[in-house]
């Protein structure tokens, strides 16, 4: 289950089928759509259940700033170091930048008179009396939750093992840098471990509490989706929360990987376009991760999928703003009140925008078991139109809600493609979540992608992804040191002996936790040549061309290469993966159904036109089409404008192909 900010999205697997359900999210309290669909799944019968879990709770909670009260204790004299950070403007040319507030305030941070040498030796260990002194501070401040975060505590865990002993008896969560982070930078590791602590409380009160609601009357076992792309246990998700908060988006990247490959494509764009936000990511054939990612403006240095977030989603609310220029979003109607078109919202959004442009059909909203309320979003929509004083019909309105939403979406597949060295028109589009395939073809479009692939039931395509997500887990270590092609024998048995620790680490996780079989592990090198201050990540390899793939890497990631400089490895990486047999494939239809020969009005580039309506379950393997049309089923729609042609693949996606791309590549 992928709980999203309109709908919470089921797939789940009987009798070797893949069945979907969609719900209404409860944002007061998430736990009640999954169990109440729980219910609805399992219809009375007594089965054990197994839910694989992609949760909001922990991202809200940073969005909105609705954490644990948390202390931060670190070496005496670092105590700000959390709030200088990098001292990197977030906007350069503004004299008004606000800066974003640190998750702990300052007179919850405490320092402690230690030290551990870079090279792990201790020069400092705190004394009993300064321990039991900080524990005494520590507790009359009435917190929720503590972090520990130690200079160059990776290197040496044993003073921060010490103040965990100590604070033990207060009776709180702990989260210790050397267990979450153990590598350096010192600002981005003690901002990850204070946005852990921040959380902790929190998403365990959550599982506790949605493990509580389904084990109420049957047996129940909850797996998470982690950031990186897989799933963990439901003790570790509750102990290490800061892997989690990228938890949705990645099981859509998993997923689309996925689909990509059994339609005959790696390179993908993966496209998801939800209720609130969308989430695109760039696939090349396998899945990108990173330690450099930001959530709510934070620094969250553990591994993630590299996924780009933006505020634009079915849900975005369209404004005027001081100027007079039409925006849309971040700012979201969710599910309640949602947009005009569901009945109890008031303000115009992207959904009731693609009905007005008869691209979203209210009769087949949601396989038909929903009607959306055409009427009502008319009147409010020249209700609106009225109190600005526009001169707009709320078709105008509603064609420059799409184009301005458009906009947004673009410039996020620009970061992950152009802005990271690669050409999208090398890539095709896979598009999902509500919404994506409604405005997947104008997006790809307007850069040059040839192709979208719309695979079967797009809406829940990020449940599927959880759903055949791998258990994965990250180990990492810092361990600088330098690389040539003279030195590298002698380095690399170092670097061997490192990773075959961390292996070993990872193999005994599994053991302890009862996963059956050998887990895959790749190895990593975070690399970078001497003197710069940030890394490539580099798949492992025992030979001096592991030296020419990071000079290639730097060429295309920065557009230059020094051939003649020295190279520096610098973190050490081993991602673990064991594969679970929780996948089906989806059944493509063989022989053609009733199909329609309905023509629908709709809009496309501010043109009315008749769109052929179609219906997705009655399209066999190899149906061609032209465009316009309107392709309707019960988790989302697709809109294939004029010049684009859609083509059932045997895998059972839609193959979307743009006429004027091919006209241009045979001139």
């Amino acid at each position: 289950m992928d709980t999203g900010g309109t709908f919470t999205d089921c797939v789940w697997i009987e009798h070797n089928r893949l069945n979907i359900l969609k719900v209404f999210s409860t944002p007061q309290d998430p736990s009640q759509a999954i169990a109440d669909a729980v219910e609805t799944i399992v219809n009375g019968k007594d089965r054990k259940v197994l839910l694989l879990h992609g949760t909001t709770v922990g991202t809200n909670a940073l969005l909105q700033r609705k954490g644990a009260r948390t202390a931060l204790v670190t070496t005496s004299g670092f105590e700000d170091a959390i709030e200088i950070g990098r001292q990197a403007r977030p906007k350069l040319y503004d004299l008004d930048v606000r800066r974003i507030e640190p998750l702990v305030a300052r007179e919850l941070r405490f320092g402690v008179v230690e030290r551990t040498r870079p090279d792990g030796s201790i020069e400092r260990a705190p004394s009993a009396d300064e321990l039991r002194d900080l524990r005494f501070r520590i507790q009359k401040s009435e917190l929720e939750s503590i972090a520990i975060c130690l200079l160059f505590s990776f290197a040496n865990s044993k003073n921060e093992n010490a103040l965990a002993e100590e604070l033990q008896a207060l009776a709180v969560p702990i989260s210790l840098s050397h267990k979450i982070l153990p590598e350096f930078r010192e600002y981005e590791r003690m901002s990850t471990i204070s946005v852990n602590a921040y959380l902790q409380p929190l998403l365990q009160r959550y599982l506790e509490s949605l493990l509580t609601r389904l084990s109420g009357t049957r047996d129940a076992e909850i797996f998470v989706m982690q950031s990186s792309g897989g799933i963990t246990g439901l003790q570790r998700a509750a102990l290490e929360p800061v892997r989690t908060v990228l938890s949705g988006p990645a099981g859509g990247a998993v997923g689309a990987l996925e689909m990509g490959r059994s339609a005959g494509f790696e390179n993908i764009v993966s496209f998801d376009m939800g209720g609130t936000s969308t989430d695109v990511a760039l696939l090349e054939g396998r899945l990108l991760v990173t330690s450099e990612a930001d959530v709510a403006g934070l620094p969250v240095r553990v591994p993630m999928l590299n996924i780009h977030t933006v505020g634009a989603g079915g849900g975005s609310v369209a404004r005027i703003d001081a100027g007079g220029a039409l925006r849309v979003g971040p700012e979201s109607a969710g599910s309640d009140p949602g947009p005009i078109c569901y009945g109890k919202g008031t303000q115009p959004t992207v959904t009731d925008a693609n009905l007005l442009l008869g691209r979203l059909r209210a009769e087949n909203f949601l396989g038909g078991r929903f009607r959306l309320d055409v009427e009502r979003t008319q009147a409010l929509f020249r209700e609106w139109i009225v109190d600005r004083s526009l001169k707009w019909s709320a078709e105008d309105l509603a064609q420059g809600i799409v184009r301005v939403v458009n906009a947004t979406m673009e410039k996020a597949i620009r970061v992950v493609s152009i802005e990271q060295g690669y050409d999208p028109r090398e890539f095709s589009v896979l598009a999902f979540g509500g919404a994506g395939a409604l405005h997947a073809c104008e997006l790809a479009a307007s850069l040059s992608i040839p192709r979208v692939i719309v695979p079967p039931s797009p809406g829940a395509l990020s449940a599927y992804g959880i759903l055949v997500s791998d258990v994965v887990k990250d180990f990492a270590r810092t361990a600088p040191m330098l690389l040539s092609v003279e030195n590298f024998n002698h380095a690399s048995g170092q670097i061997g002996n490192i990773l075959q620790e961390l292996k070993q680490t990872a193999r005994r996780e599994y053991e302890a936790e009862g996963w059956k079989g050998q887990p895959r592990l790749e190895c990593s090198l975070d690399l970078r040549y001497r003197g710069q201050g940030y890394e490539l990540r580099i798949p492992w390899r025992n030979s001096p061309s592991l030296l020419e793939d990071f000079h290639a890497a730097h060429q295309r990631r920065f557009g230059y290469r020094h051939a003649t400089n020295k190279i520096e490895a610098v973190t050490l990486r081993v991602r673990a993966s064991l594969k679970q047999q929780s996948g089906t494939a989806a059944r493509p239809k063989l022989t053609a159904g009733n199909l329609l020969r309905v023509r629908v009005p709709a809009y496309f580039e501010g043109k009315p036109v008749r769109a052929r309506l179609l219906d997705r379950e009655d399209l066999p393997v190899g149906f061609s089409a032209h465009g316009p049309l309107i392709v309707a089923e019960y988790t989302a729609t697709t809109v294939v404008p004029p010049d684009w042609r859609l083509r059932i693949d045997p895998s059972g996606a839609m193959l979307l192909e743009y006429r004027r791309a091919r006209q241009r590549r045979s001139k």
